[in-house]
């Protein structure tokens, strides 16, 4: 991890939850980034499943999160599941 990107979870992140979702699209991949790897990835959820995990980041507005998870390849949707596609995975 770098220092910008240590500084950008550090910004927008209280007790792991989001406090708002940044405007510029290099910060908030950061955020969504840290926010995919809550799901494991290849295992299909339902979008209440996926919502329940969101809200937890950031009740607000989790539905831009899961659209925005949507947009940048971190996840993917058919038919009412959906399952992470993206993002760093520990070994």
């Amino acid at each position: 991890m770098s220092a910008d990107h240590d500084k950008v979870l550090r910004t927008f992140l209280k007790d792991d939850r989001l406090v708002s979702i940044p405007a510029k699209a290099g910060k908030r991949r950061v955020l969504l980034e840290h926010i995919v790897r809550a799901f494991e990835p290849g295992v299909r959820l339902s979008e209440r499943e996926v919502d329940a995990v969101l809200r937890a980041f950031y009740e607000p507005d989790w539905v831009s999160l899961r659209r925005y998870l949507i947009d940048e390849g971190l996840m993917a949707r058919e038919s009412g599941w959906y399952w992470r596609t993206g993002g760093f995975v520990e070994v």
